[in-house]
């Protein structure tokens, strides 16, 4: 495996999107294990885009404009929903050690849609990966196996440092209501822009 695969894997995931997002979100939110939960889930909801790559079926889904723009569809939709539920949301945050944390299964659910429902993915896989594997190789399908994990390890990874360095300045953000506010309000309008930006999209 070159060093072109690992440096280019790393600006596409430090770049910001909808699983960077959730993750600051939890960080800001809930600490640094809800963060880390939230790596886990988005990175859990880039796999099915990851197979589909390295098995060749996200031709079909490239090929096929109804599968693509119903999986869309369910994506803005549910861009929309984190949206609203992170802009009403007005409830006081309390840092203890003993603070009741939403559940690892409904963290990890919420990130893995984040990721699931977004079709681009899954295209921009099935486009990005080949390029890193010569043609007709004896063991291609190992070679796309391998760079998938790479792949994977690398957004866990930096995901967890963009939670857990929201986390860090979490206390000084709770203790200053108003600004909690102003960043739910800059979570959920980021939520609507990525929604937007998936609504633009085409095959």
């Amino acid at each position: 495996m070159s060093a072109a695969f690992p440096l280019t894997s790393l600006i596409i995931v430090a770049m910001p999107g909808t699983g960077a997002l959730i993750t600051l979100s939890a960080g800001v939110s809930r600490g640094a294990r809800a963060s880390v939960v939230a790596a886990f889930g988005c990175t859990l909801g880039i796999v099915p885009h990851l197979i589909a790559a390295v098995t060749g079926t996200a031709a079909l889904l490239r090929a096929s404009g109804v599968a693509f723009d119903a999986l869309r569809i369910a994506g803005i939709a549910y861009l929309l929903f984190m949206a609203i539920t992170t802009w009403r949301d007005k409830s006081e945050l309390v840092v203890e050690d003993n603070e009741p944390v939403r559940s690892p299964a409904g963290v990890i659910g919420s990130a893995m849609l984040s990721n699931l429902l977004n079709p681009k993915l899954t295209v921009f896989f099935f486009a990005f990966l080949p390029q890193f594997v010569p043609p007709h190789a004896p063991d291609e399908f190992e070679r796309l196996l391998l760079l998938s994990g790479v792949f994977m390890a690398m957004t866990f990874a930096v995901f967890v440092i963009y939670g857990v360095s929201a986390s860090a300045v979490r206390r000084h953000v709770i203790e200053r209501p108003k600004t909690m506010q102003r960043m739910r309000r800059l979570f959920a309008a980021s939520f609507v822009g990525l929604g937007m930006k998936l609504a633009t999209t085409s095959r």
